[in-house]
């Protein structure tokens, strides 16, 4: 396990894996490595920023991005060469690269990467979900997916965001209700084509970000 650690000056910030609308997403290069074979990036609680009515979704502060690493052969050490290209912003957004290179026999750090896991989102069921549903119809130029999630409230600022398997993508920000106990939220899913495409429930992800809790959902299946 290695980690990824960003200090940001103050009033500045970094994006999540799904920046919103206006954010500039991460990107990861690790192809330079040696003795790597896979790499999963385990992305901490994020939160939502507003800004003259537009919404991104990152860290401020500090990031410590926990990165799962499996070797090619296990006995041998993992030398992890990365570059990474994300966005910062303060009064206007600028993109970064950084080059990071690592021999991954070392140690240190594991405190703040301990930190940072167990920041994670919460899964769907021990935060009292009890079903989800979800509508997929086609659009003009997409699809359009709507969820009604039976989650108990999370305070009044409720943001869902979809992910789906494919990163090219849009997805539009999601527009939200809730009445009781359902959570009902619909966002427009755009490929480059412009046009109506299948969609995979089992691989779209639905993230609940509240004021004071983070809960991921895997999965979307139909009601």
């Amino acid at each position: 396990m290695a980690g990824l650690e960003i200090i940001l000056s103050p009033g500045w910030k970094t994006y999540w894996r799904v920046p919103g609308e206006a954010g500039i997403p991460p990107s990861f290069d690790f192809s330079a490595s040696t003795n790597l074979k896979s790499v999963r990036l385990h992305w901490p609680r994020p939160v939502v920023f507003d800004l003259n009515g537009i919404q991104t979704i990152g860290y401020h502060d500090r990031l410590v991005l926990p990165i799962e690493v499996t070797p090619l052969d296990a006995l041998m050490p993992v030398r992890l060469r990365t570059t990474v290209d994300l966005g910062v912003c303060k009064d206007i957004c600028l993109p970064a690269s950084i080059t990071l290179d690592a021999d991954l026999s070392r140690t240190g750090g594991e405190d703040a990467i301990k930190a940072a896991l167990a920041d994670m989102p919460v899964p769907a069921q021990a935060a009292g979900m009890t079903n989800i549903g979800c509508k997929i119809e086609p659009t003009s130029d997409g699809m359009r997916i709507t969820a009604n999630i039976n989650l108990p409230n999370q305070g009044e600022k409720e943001v869902v965001v979809f992910e789906t398997a494919t990163s090219d993508v849009w997805i539009s920000q999601s527009v939200s209700t809730r009445s009781g106990t359902i959570l009902t939220a619909t966002s427009d899913l755009v490929p480059p084509e412009g046009v109506p495409f299948a969609v995979d429930r089992s691989s779209i992800t639905v993230t609940i970000i509240a004021d004071n809790s983070v809960i991921e959902i895997k999965g979307c299946p139909a009601p």
